[in-house]
């Protein structure tokens, strides 16, 4: 497992500030972006769908993002959410020990 991960969730637009402020107080990322309005093109029980939707940027730890997957899951409303976790090779590092400040895991946990 790597130490720090982006996570995208694409939501809907009227749900995107209620599932961002959700992920921050639960301590699940340190910083979520919201992207506005996406259009989204998809296969969806056989058929083609298009969408608006907004695209959430999810910066988190390894030690938090099955967490982070498991409790969207549960306050997201489709059916089969994207989710998905790609993990960070290099960064800042002072922003990279900011995410572990910011989720409360630099007390010897890291």
């Amino acid at each position: 497992m790597h130490k720090y991960y982006v996570v995208f969730i694409t939501v809907p637009i009227q749900k995107a500030k209620d599932i961002a402020e959700y992920i921050i107080k639960e301590k699940l990322g340190a910083c979520v972006n919201i992207v506005g309005e996406v259009s989204s093109i998809y296969w969806w029980k056989g058929n083609i769908e298009r969408d608006r939707e907004s695209l959430l940027v999810v910066k988190t730890s390894g030690n938090k993002v099955r967490d982070l997957i498991d409790k969207v899951k549960s306050v997201h409303p489709y059916t089969v959410p994207e989710i998905i976790a790609i993990p960070i090779e290099v960064g800042n590092e002072d922003y990279l020990r900011w995410i572990d400040e910011s989720l409360e895991i630099s007390q010897g946990n890291s």
